[in-house]
């Protein structure tokens, strides 16, 4: 088993403000984003990692780990991912894996990272880490207003590392795009070609930041954790 680590951060994060996007917020020492590169840096699986940036990016280039590649991020998340694929060309085959991770997801559990790698091992799509909804769901109308109580049995909340295989990926992809398509993960884009990528459970402390308060909680998570 060995895969290259994908990890889109161009976004600047409109819901969170602050000074600067989400993933370079301060967390016990850090930057959100090294958090989230920490369990991958550390695992000798790794074949390599890029990492796609903002051209106008002023903060990675204090924090850059020497073994990670920077590629041009994109006007979306689908495309950011796509130049960090292209990154990768050179290196790597089309049956290689490919795992890609939110830079604003800091809390990975290791274990979860272990049941991913272990379960999709040997599996002929790949899938993607999330847990199963627990919270009542309502739609809304135009109006703010209940228009519905959807059932969520069936339902999953998709986290990631999201695994699939590099040439799969490139191509669910490249036919999102020509498609005028945009997936907001990679899942998506993959069940889009008629796949059907697998669920494998996965633990809530995986939590992305979205705002100033999941600092907080991530904080917490990371402390207990050790």
């Amino acid at each position: 088993m060995r895969y290259w680590l994908v990890m889109p951060a161009a976004g600047i994060g409109r819901r969170f403000g602050g000074e600067r996007p989400k993933q370079y917020a301060p967390l016990r020492g850090r930057t959100v984003i090294e958090w989230a590169l920490a369990p991958f840096l550390a695992d000798p699986r790794r074949a390599g990692a890029v990492v796609a940036l903002a051209a106008d990016d002023p903060f990675w280039a204090a924090i850059a780990p020497p073994q990670v590649l920077g590629a041009r991020g994109g006007a979306e998340r689908s495309h950011s991912v796509r130049n960090a694929l292209a990154a990768l060309a050179p290196r790597a085959a089309a049956a290689d894996w490919v795992l890609v991770h939110d830079a604003a997801r800091p809390c990975l559990p290791g274990e979860d990272l272990e049941r991913l790698l272990a379960r999709l091992a040997d599996h002929p799509v790949g899938g993607l880490l999330a847990t199963p909804a627990a919270d009542t769901l309502k739609r809304a109308g135009a109006d703010g207003c209940v228009v519905e109580t959807v059932d969520r049995s069936g339902l999953w909340r998709a986290l990631t590392p999201q695994m699939f295989r590099y040439g799969l990926l490139c191509a669910a992809l490249d036919a999102a795009h020509a498609a005028g398509r945009l997936p907001t993960d990679e899942a998506q884009a993959v069940e889009w070609l008629g796949e059907r990528p697998a669920l494998i459970n996965a633990s809530a402390a995986n939590l992305k930041i979205t705002s100033a308060a999941d600092l907080t909680l991530a904080a917490a998570l990371l402390e207990a954790a050790g």
